[in-house]
């Protein structure tokens, strides 16, 4: 990568181009499960061994309520099967777990709204192919859920395919500064859609309409808000609720400890926070003081993993901040890629992020607690919303495809060769059809997956917090 670096960026398309020779840009179409595949369910029962036993059946619970549903809980699945494509050799830092949901807005230090991937616990650098095509498959699952017809659905996947491919070829003849700040504005997106689906005026004018309300609900967001969702007064402060097993406080995990015991277990691993982040950061956190403490059930596939909230309080009761504290396990790509530059888990995933976001969270930072696991800190909510692709019909789900590829062209293009993997794709629609391609096939493997599973909740083979799941 370093001689890539010194070379223009034409010769490093060149460079990209070659390498096809050992990796037909045609041959990303391939997809057929090899005769050893691992059984699918094997594989999510080998994560559920490092997870909260009580929490493993309402993780099943999320994942069986649909096939895209079941497609964002089986990164692990996704990545054993991504290991036996062809790649182009071109590595850079990549999500790991790239479907549409792990796509949203947050706020950025200077209080923009902006749009970016927003989960990376996978976080290692590998073939940027792998984000793709998981990107990709994700908007051929989400199509079908929605009820599309397949010229939609193709329309859809080849659009996320193809606003990557235009980014990176943009990107890469721009300066390296240009491109390590460039990202997604809330005020970027209406234009970009309008333009990109041809709206007409009234199209254009609902689109307006509909953003202001989401991005004025969204900014709303706060840890004020979380706040009022989640805790409550007691003699005059704030404590977090109980409401087993979704949130629980954790004297109430921890009934053998007493208030001193778990007062010490906290402040070791705030101090260890503390100490990752940089000085200026630890300066604005003297400001508040820690006050509650909670397990909190989180998203789809993390669920069963030890995910805390910490409440603190700055001024006033009014005054609140709310961080997440959630455990970083070994990424699903570990066991197909050279080892993490990091030992431990919450940095990698708190590295992997700086790298690919252009703007981050400010809290971001790292602990190990001394009960058990590795962990990584940030804002419970900070202006974060995600958009509910479920109620999208064929052109929103086409506009949003674009809005993805290019996010996630931005993220490769940070840390990785932009020239290379644009001179790699190339200009014509060879690439895009061979990933579109992919992206069908690869549903209809998912798919028979979400039946293995699902039948084996219907065995007892694996527990599920319901006790009927549809078929």
């Amino acid at each position: 990568m370093a001689t890539l670096e010194r070379q223009t960026p034409l010769e490093r398309r060149a460079i990209g181009k070659g390498l096809r020779k050992q990796a037909p840009r045609a041959s990303h179409a391939e997809w057929s499960p090899a005769p050893e595949r691992p059984d699918p369910v094997a594989l999510l029962e080998e994560q559920n061994a490092q997870r909260i036993k009580e929490l493993v059946p309402y993780r099943h619970q999320r994942m069986a309520e649909s096939a895209f549903a079941f497609y964002r809980g089986s990164a692990r699945i996704m990545a054993s099967d991504l290991a036996t494509t062809p790649v182009s050799g071109i590595h850079t830092q990549i999500c790991g777990d790239a479907h549409l949901a792990n796509f949203g807005f947050y706020g950025s230090a200077e209080r923009d709204l902006v749009f970016d991937i927003n989960d990376f616990d996978e976080t290692l650098p590998g073939p940027w192919e792998w984000d793709l095509k998981r990107l990709a498959t994700s908007f051929a699952i989400a199509s079908r859920h929605n009820g599309f017809k397949q010229k939609d659905i193709r329309r859809a996947v080849e659009m996320s395919v193809r606003a990557y491919s235009g980014a990176m070829h943009l990107l890469a003849d721009q300066p390296a500064l240009r491109r390590w700040y460039a990202h997604v504005r809330s005020r970027d997106i209406a234009p970009h859609l309008a333009k990109g689906l041809r709206l007409n005026a009234s199209q254009r004018a609902k689109l307006d309409r509909n953003l202001a309300q989401f991005f004025a609900k969204t900014m709303a967001r706060d840890s004020r808000q979380a706040l009022s969702k989640l805790a409550t007064l007691v003699d005059g402060e704030h404590r977090f609720i109980s409401d087993p097993p979704f949130i629980i406080p954790v004297a109430d995990l921890l009934p053998s400890f007493n208030s001193q015991q778990i007062q010490e277990v906290l402040d070791s691993s705030f101090a260890e926070y503390r100490a990752s982040l940089p000085d200026h950061m630890r300066h604005l956190l003297n400001r508040y003081r820690m006050l509650h403490t909670a397990l909190k059930v989180v998203g789809v596939g993390s669920v069963g993993t030890r995910c805390f909230v910490v409440l603190f309080e700055g001024l006033d009761a009014q005054d609140p901040l709310i961080l997440q504290v959630k455990e970083a396990n070994r990424s699903v790509l570990e066991d197909y890629l050279p080892p993490s530059a990091y030992d431990h888990h919450g940095r990698r995933v708190v590295e992997g992020q700086r790298v690919m976001q252009a703007t981050s969270d400010i809290f971001l930072g790292w602990s190990t607690s001394t009960i058990v696991g590795q962990y990584y800190w940030r804002q419970l909510r900070d202006m974060k919303g995600s958009v509910e692709t479920e109620t999208f019909g064929p052109l929103s789900m086409t506009g949003y495809a674009g809005m993805c590829g290019v996010t996630l062209a931005l993220a490769h293009a940070r840390a990785g060769d932009a020239a290379a993997i644009a001179g790699y794709i190339g200009r014509g629609r060879q690439f895009v059809d061979a990933i579109a391609t992919f992206a069908d096939a690869y549903a209809d493997q998912n798919e028979r997956d979400f039946a293995a599973f699902t039948q084996a909740i219907h065995t007892g083979r694996i527990p599920c917090a319901e006790a009927s799941v549809s078929r």
